[in-house]
């Protein structure tokens, strides 16, 4: 018997990207790393408010899903740097349009997290 896995399975085009892009930082790493290749620390300072825990848990994640590509120029001290791959790219491509509608939405967005909020503490 083969220990191959079977493909998953996808409910639609949208239930895939979700899959690769899901959790609160992988959608920013891609887009920081669209920008231009980063090293662990300049990632760590864009993505504001992520853990390291957490930003390295995402850039194997995104790693192992062919989204980006990790290189390790085998030096002391030790240099790494993350760029996106053929695959990354075309998703960036993909959210370009979601950062484009967040940009122009975001003050209405943010009426509307600081209302919700509000009715949260609310309700306490």
């Amino acid at each position: 018997m083969d220990d191959i896995a079977s493909p998953p399975v996808f409910s639609c085009g949208l239930d895939a990207t979700l899959r690769i892009i899901a959790g609160k930082w992988k959608p920013l790493i891609v887009y920081f790393l669209c920008q231009s290749p980063s090293r662990y620390g300049e990632l760590r300072r864009a993505v504001r408010g992520v853990s390291d825990k957490m930003l390295i848990q995402h850039l194997k994640e995104l790693e192992a899903d062919g989204i980006v590509a990790r290189h390790d120029h085998q030096e002391v001290p030790p240099r790494v740097d993350y760029t996106l791959t053929p695959l990354g790219h075309s998703l960036a491509a993909a959210l370009a349009p979601l950062c484009v509608w967040g940009s122009e939405n975001m003050a209405e967005v943010a009426r509307v997290f600081a209302e919700r909020d509000a009715w949260t503490r609310a309700a306490e």
